[in-house]
């Protein structure tokens, strides 16, 4: 087994073990959870299968381990189930344990912020990587104050994703420095935290915010249990 693949296992395992806290239930969300990640992991699936046959990316046969899917390795396929899986495990934890709250997002702000994203993706082309994942966090921010204008004043989406951010810089910070996973210099700034280049936290950013907007709508569509914090917020 590849050192990658023991990695996805790490990840998964915590927010395995603890769905069954009597407090989250995050077992009787997994359907909703299920259909997010298909939803979402599906493209990004195959944006990863193009990136990496133009040689955008790649990946080290040792650590890696064998191709598996058009040029991925089983692990990197396996990426796009357990870093959502434990990132919505996260939501789902504070929405239990914290109370709802709003913050002052306004659809304008959203909208505005999407098209920075966009002329900031114009800007860094040629480099694919850096305009292609800007272009993506635009995407997620026009599409969020579109169809659920709600869900950028959701304080605890916005906790949910800096609170994803710290086992991703860990994950990736691991992925990164060995490597495992590696970037052709041509396509990114070359701007780096630690060994991770700066796009990735930018493709974490829009691969957990799209996985989020897709879950909480699919949540509430297929009337599932509401979390802790969402029953304060009507009741206020």
């Amino acid at each position: 087994m590849s050192f990658y693949l023991w990695l996805d296992l790490a990840v998964v395992a915590g927010p395995v073990i603890l769905s069954f806290d009597r407090r989250v239930g995050y077992y009787r969300v997994w359907p909703a959870v299920l259909l997010s990640l298909l939803a979402v992991g599906v493209p990004f699936l195959i944006w990863d299968i193009i990136a990496t046959s133009a040689g955008i990316w790649g990946f080290s046969d040792t650590r890696a381990g064998e191709t598996a899917l058009f040029g991925l390795p089983l692990a990197e396929v396996l990426f796009f189930v357990v870093v959502p899986f434990g990132c919505l495990f996260i939501y789902e934890v504070l929405s239990a344990y914290l109370t709802s709250a709003r913050i002052r997002f306004p659809p304008w702000l959203g909208y505005s912020m999407g098209a920075l994203s966009f002329v900031a993706a114009l800007a860094a082309y040629p480099r694919a990587y850096t305009s292609v994942v800007l272009g993506a966090v635009g995407l997620l921010f026009v599409l969020a104050s579109w169809l659920n204008p709600r869900f950028l004043s959701n304080r605890t989406v916005w906790l949910s994703l800096a609170v994803s951010f710290l086992p991703f810089a860990l994950v990736n910070g691991i992925l990164t420095s060995l490597p495992v996973v590696f970037y052709n210099p041509r396509e990114i700034l070359g701007l780096r935290i630690y060994t991770i280049p700066l796009e990735d936290f930018f493709y974490s950013f829009s691969l957990i915010g799209f996985v989020l907007l897709v879950h909480t709508a699919l949540r509430e569509r297929l009337r599932f249990p509401a979390p802790r914090s969402a029953v304060v917020e009507r009741k206020k």
